[in-house]
């Protein structure tokens, strides 16, 4: 008898854990409960990369896979979606946003494949409630602030939005990072939340971005 793959029997125990007769904790997780779950283990992931360990790696993919099939089977249990859906809507959308590879588009570079992915996405989007009139919309809201700062300043440098001070500033990066440091340590002594400060600029500095954009 031919053995079954791998995914078939995990997507079986998720919904025998989803069961009457599964597990209690499990019966009752929601999308949004689950919402921490999901980011504790893509940090777990980094760590296991960066300690190059494989078999560490490898479990901790498991532990992300988990979530996506967790979302997934609560999805297919109130008739929204399920994993099958998950994975066609990925398929295509890696094949549209890959012309270069799957089509007849030229690209010379990275920068260019980046260049027609934006512009995909966008007309991909284009008329539905996520359609992004704004460079800097899917920017997502929820990251921490450094990484939703950086994200803002390459979208911004991408628009032709950014001045060019911060530039021609000559700093090492070992001196920048001291300097972050220095930052985060000056806020906690005075009993500041650096997290915080940093999010709240940044709403500042997307709204001036923003009205920049229109003109």
């Amino acid at each position: 008898m031919k053995k079954q793959p791998a995914i078939n029997d995990l997507l079986k125990v998720m919904a025998k854990l989803r069961s009457p007769k599964g597990c209690p904790w499990d019966r009752e997780q929601t999308h949004r409960s689950l919402r921490s779950h999901a980011i504790e283990e893509v940090y777990e992931l980094i760590d296991a990369i960066e300690a190059r360990e494989d078999s560490e790696m490898a479990g901790e993919l498991g532990d992300l896979l988990m979530q996506v099939i967790f979302h997934c089977e609560i999805a297919r249990e109130r008739g929204a979606f399920d994993f099958e859906k998950v994975c066609a809507l990925l398929t295509e959308k890696l094949i549209r946003r890959h012309p270069h590879v799957f089509g007849k588009t030229k690209v010379k570079n990275v920068d260019e494949v980046w260049v027609n992915w934006e512009k995909i996405k966008r007309a991909e989007k284009a008329g539905t409630k996520s359609e992004r009139k704004s460079a800097f919309d899917g920017i997502p809201k929820h990251l921490p602030a450094l990484l939703r700062a950086e994200k803002l300043v390459k979208k911004a440098g991408n628009s032709n939005l950014m001045g060019k001070k911060s530039r021609r500033e000559k700093i090492s990066g070992v001196r920048l990072g001291e300097k972050l440091f220095e930052l985060a340590a000056l806020a906690q002594a005075r009993g500041w939340n650096a997290e915080q400060l940093l999010g709240g600029e940044i709403k500042k500095q997307e709204r001036t971005l923003r009205l920049r954009e229109r003109r």
